[in-house]
Order: structure tokens, then sequence, then C-alpha cells
């Protein structure tokens, strides 16, 4: 940490704030942010991107799931002031707009939809829908690693996502469908590339391992 972050932070210890630049979904921010602001309030309340959800706020639901340098991570557990320097990737950036390959001309609904967002309301993976961003960016973190997943590896890229709504069977067939939507439905257009995209590259998960959250009934 360089002389002139550690006086940055020092300061706000004493109850001032922090500047924090942010570079999210392709953009960059600067925020005044007080030292223990977490990234999951920086995003709703001061980028006003309030796709990202709080549930738990102890990072075991996963609602407030976000792409940090393309691999998913909980957003409630982490100061703003740590994720400056990073690529954020929230649900609000996973398809800004892009137009994909197969889309109708005539439906500009799929103008605003990335592949996984097409699968989930294809395959009804969601009723109240407050935990789907959390499972949007967590698959999209599992599918950039492993484009084309079985049964078993779908639920423990999953486990770390609670749905109280679903029984969680639809969900599961979401990814699949996501899968195939994504291996048959790359972007065209110049912009891409633009912001850092789910299936760009193989990527490691945030997410506590498995045997850390409780077993999920699916």
């Amino acid at each position: 940490m360089s002389d002139q972050t550690s006086a940055r932070h020092s300061g706000a210890y004493r109850g001032q704030t922090i500047q924090v630049t942010l570079r999210v979904n392709g953009t960059t921010h600067t925020v005044d942010v007080p030292a223990r602001r977490l990234l999951s309030d920086a995003l709703r309340h001061d980028l006003r991107l309030t796709g990202t959800h709080v549930g738990c706020e102890h990072g075991v639901c996963g609602c407030c799931t976000v792409l940090l340098d393309g691999a998913p991570g909980r957003s409630c557990l982490m100061f703003t002031v740590g994720a400056e320097g990073h690529e954020i990737t929230t649900v609000e950036g996973l398809s800004p707009g892009r137009r994909h390959a197969g889309a109708r001309a005539d439906d500009d609904r799929d103008d605003q939809l990335h592949p996984i967002q097409r699968a989930f309301q294809e395959c009804h993976g969601l009723q109240c829908g407050f935990c789907t961003p959390g499972f949007l960016m967590s698959v999209a973190g599992l599918l950039a690693g492993n484009p084309d997943p079985d049964r078993d590896e779908i639920v423990e890229g999953i486990s770390g996502n609670l749905c109280r709504c679903t029984g969680y069977q639809n969900i599961v067939k979401a990814v699949r469908r996501a899968a195939e939507l994504l291996r048959a439905d790359e972007p065209v257009g110049a912009d891409a590339d633009a912001v850092p995209r789910a299936d760009a590259g193989e990527v490691a998960s945030h997410h506590p391992p498995p045997e850390a959250v409780a077993t999920a009934p699916y």
C-alpha cells in the first residue's frame, strides 16, 4: 500500500471518507465512502445499481454475488476500498443492450437479455426473483470456467446460492439451457468486448466451498 493510500485510509478511520475509484460494468466511478462501507452498499446506494440484492449479509445466501475480475464473489463480505483496482460486473452489466446472434430484429427484449437471463426466463428458473441476480452471476462464473457442466457440477456451482421458492429443479434446467445458448449464441458487433463477459475465459470461484454452506436440497 502506498504512503498516499495509507494516508487516505488512516483519515477515514478517524471518521472521514475515502475517495475510491471503482471499475463497474466497464465504467469508472469515483465515490467517497466510509472505510467500512461494504461493496454491496456502495453498489446499491452510491452507484444506484440495485440489481445486486442484500439478503443475509453474512455471505451465506448468495443474493449479493457479483463478478470480481470475472469470478463470483460476495459483495456483502468485501469492503469497497478492497475493490479498487478490480473489474466488477453486476447483473446490470451482464448484457447491457448487446445484440446476440439469433436475436429477432423485431424483439427488443432479446437485445437486453444475456443468454443466461434468457435461459432462466425460458425454464422458469425464478419465482419471486429476489435471489435471481445472485444466481445469474454465479452461473456466469460457473459457465466461464466450465461451458458444458454435468448435473453434479451445476449443483456444486450453485451450492452457494439459496432459493426459497423454486425447489432448484428449474434452476438446474436453466443452467443447462444457458450452457446451450452460450455455446450457440456468441456476441456480434464492435462492442462485444466492451464489458467482460461471463463466457470470456476460465475463472475460479470466490464462493465458500460447498462443505462450508448448508447442503442444498437439489
